[in-house]
């Protein structure tokens, strides 16, 4: 029975893994700084084990670390799900305020949780990481320079670890979702529509004009995808990159 800890998981895509993991038979830990959502997660989730943290608190992020280690007897899968959008702005009219938040949750939260995990994961004989990044990693993406700049650079994390944990029997693999139905997308349409001054439907058009399939990713396929990158069936795969966007060409 794999243990997995899911980041950010009570909302979103992170629901729809942790829901996903659970139905898999797995033991699952969900941490998330929404307590609410936490609480409909466990209510939704029976056994799954909930805890409120901020992943961009260094502190706060070992002690859940800890608590999810001591509370599942181990972990055998992470999921580094945790990211916010940060602003839709240029460079120079944005905040740097804005870029250190986006930076210290979307990477150096995801570096946090793997470096207080691996040591788990070694003691165990392997294991799977599985890092959230995005289309926002593959493409440049005007207006979005923090977000893009993290989902890279958790890109070039994601290809460091496979090579330091290989010879552990990790693997590290990153997921770049596209354009994914929920309220965050709408954000971004939103923001691209203040900054155009086109519709936020004219904004949605154009957006799913760069994909060979015009529609938004259901949260439900990443989290199988996921589910599939910690099973045996994937055992080969290690240090990539796994597009699930309908094929998009251009941010």
């Amino acid at each position: 029975m794999q243990r997995v800890l899911v980041t950010a998981g009570a909302n979103g895509i992170g629901l729809a893994i942790a829901r996903a993991f659970h139905a898999s038979g797995a033991r699952v830990y969900v941490c998330d700084i929404d307590a609410a959502a936490l609480e409909r997660a466990a209510a939704a989730l029976p056994g799954v084990i909930v805890r409120r943290c901020n992943i961009g608190d260094r502190a706060d992020t070992s002690a859940m670390v800890a608590d999810c280690i001591g509370r599942l007897g181990g972990i055998d899968v992470l999921v580094n799900n945790a990211g916010i959008g940060g602003p839709t702005a240029p460079v120079h009219e944005m905040n740097p305020a804005d870029w250190d938040a986006v930076l210290r949750v979307n990477l150096t939260g995801a570096f946090d949780v793997s470096r207080a995990v691996i040591p788990e994961l070694i003691r165990a004989g392997g294991g799977v990481i599985i890092n959230m990044a995005s289309a926002a990693g593959r493409f440049g993406y005007a207006n979005r320079s923090a977000y893009a700049a993290s989902k890279w650079a958790l890109i070039g994390l994601t290809k460091t670890l496979s090579m330091e944990l290989g010879p552990h029997h990790i693997r590290v693999n990153a997921i770049a979702p596209g354009a994914v139905q929920g309220e965050r997308v709408d954000r971004v349409f939103t923001g691209r529509a203040q900054l155009s001054g086109r519709s936020v439907e004219e904004e949605r058009r154009l957006g799913l004009a760069n994909q060979s399939i015009p529609q938004f990713v259901d949260p439900a396929d990443i989290a199988q995808l996921a589910v599939f990158l910690a099973s045996d069936a994937a055992r080969s795969i290690s240090g990539q990159v796994l597009p699930i966007d309908g094929d998009m060409q251009r941010a």
